[in-house]
C-alpha cells in the first residue's frame, strides 16, 4: 500500500458516520499534527521505562505477601498492570497508524483538519474562531476543537458562506462559516 502525505479531505470517506467511533480514522489512519505525533511517542516511552517497571514491582511487592488467592493486593496489581499493557498496546496502534497533516497540505477552501474557522452563531450573533484538531490535540481553552465533537464534525467539509446546522445536546444550532485560514 503506497501511503502519501495529504489533508483529511483527500478522503472524504474518512468522516465518521454516525453512531460510530468518531476518531478522525480512515482505515486505521488517525491524522495529527508533528508535535502531537511527538506527544504520543514520549507518553509511549514514559510508558515503557516508567509505568510497566513500577506495575512490575507492585505485583513483586503483592507477591511477597503470601497466599494469592486471597490476596486483593495482588489481583489490584496485576489489573493495574492489564490496563497498562492495554494502553501501551493501544498508543502502539496508534503511533503505527498516525500520519502527519502538515499545514501546507491543508486546503483552505472547506473546512478540515488544521484550518482555523470564524463562525457566527446565528441564535446569538457571537462570533468565534475554533481550530479544527484531532481527538488528541483538542482544547476548548485554546480554541481547539476535535474533528469528533459535535460542532467540529458538523463543520466539515463546509465552505465560506456556508450555514451549518449542528445538535448538540443543547438543542440545535446553526453556525455561519465566516472565514476559513490555516
Amino acid at each position: 500500500m503506497h501511503l502519501r502525505r495529504c489533508s483529511f479531505f483527500c478522503f472524504p470517506e474518512a468522516r465518521a458516520l454516525p453512531g460510530k467511533s468518531r476518531e478522525v480514522i480512515m482505515n486505521n489512519i488517525i491524522y495529527v499534527s508533528k508535535e502531537t505525533l511527538e506527544q504520543m511517542k514520549g507518553e509511549l516511552v514514559r510508558m515503557r521505562t516508567v509505568d510497566r517497571p513500577a506495575a512490575a514491582r507492585a505485583i513483586g511487592e503483592a507477591r511477597e505477601k503470601g497466599d494469592l488467592k486471597e490476596n486483593a493486593e495482588y489481583d489490584a496489581a496485576k489489573e493495574s498492570q492489564g490496563i497498562l499493557e492495554a494502553r501501551i498496546k493501544k498508543l502502539e496502534s496508534d503511533i503505527a497508524s498516525a500520519r502527519i497533516v502538515e499545514a501546507e497540505d491543508v486546503d483552505t477552501s472547506k473546512v478540515s483538519i488544521l484550518t482555523k474557522v470564524t463562525i457566527t452563531n446565528l441564535n446569538n450573533k457571537k462570533q468565534v474562531t475554533y481550530q479544527i484538531v484531532s481527538e488528541k490535540e483538542a482544547d476548548l481553552k485554546l480554541g481547539k476543537i476535535s474533528v469528533t465533537s459535535p460542532i467540529g464534525a458538523g463543520l466539515l467539509g463546509k465552505t465560506v458562506g456556508d450555514v451549518a446546522e449542528v445538535q448538540v445536546p443543547a438543542g440545535l444550532f446553526r453556525f455561519k462559516i465566516e472565514e476559513i485560514t490555516v
